[in-house]
């Protein structure tokens, strides 16, 4: 089952990507087809996307599908992977050293830490 705390973190990283982008909820609604309101709700963590409402907004947040859903907690990022270093994100593979720090940390930490680094690599690109 997924927590509140899941779903007020998993907003959080929607909206902030959302904002980094620049995308307006009514924006993002447009090209998503999903409700502007529905969206708000899920920011502010008072729903909980489905899978088809992840895959409706992962590409234009610039998201993978899997990324999305191993954040919402519908995947789970595989643990080898990381601890090898073979961990992708949209940003790109992660560093070795940074694979090995998070393959000692909990799956929530993880993904949050993947989120930061997508959002941060967006604004990289914004920043070129």
């Amino acid at each position: 089952m997924i927590n509140k705390n899941n779903d007020q973190n998993l907003g959080r990283i929607l909206k902030q990507r959302r904002v980094m982008i620049p995308l307006t909820l009514r924006g993002l609604a447009a090209v998503s087809g999903v409700s502007s309101s529905h969206l708000g709700r899920i920011e502010r963590g008072e729903r909980f996307p489905s899978a088809s409402v992840l895959r409706r907004i992962a590409k234009p947040l610039g998201f993978e599908e899997s990324e999305l859903f191993s954040l919402a907690g519908y995947l789970s990022p595989p643990s080898a992977g990381i601890a090898e270093g073979e961990v992708h994100y949209s940003g790109g593979q992660l560093d070795p050293y940074v694979s090995r720090v998070l393959s000692q940390e909990p799956v929530e930490v993880q993904r949050t830490a993947i989120g930061i680094l997508s959002i941060l690599k967006s604004i990289a690109k914004v920043l070129e």
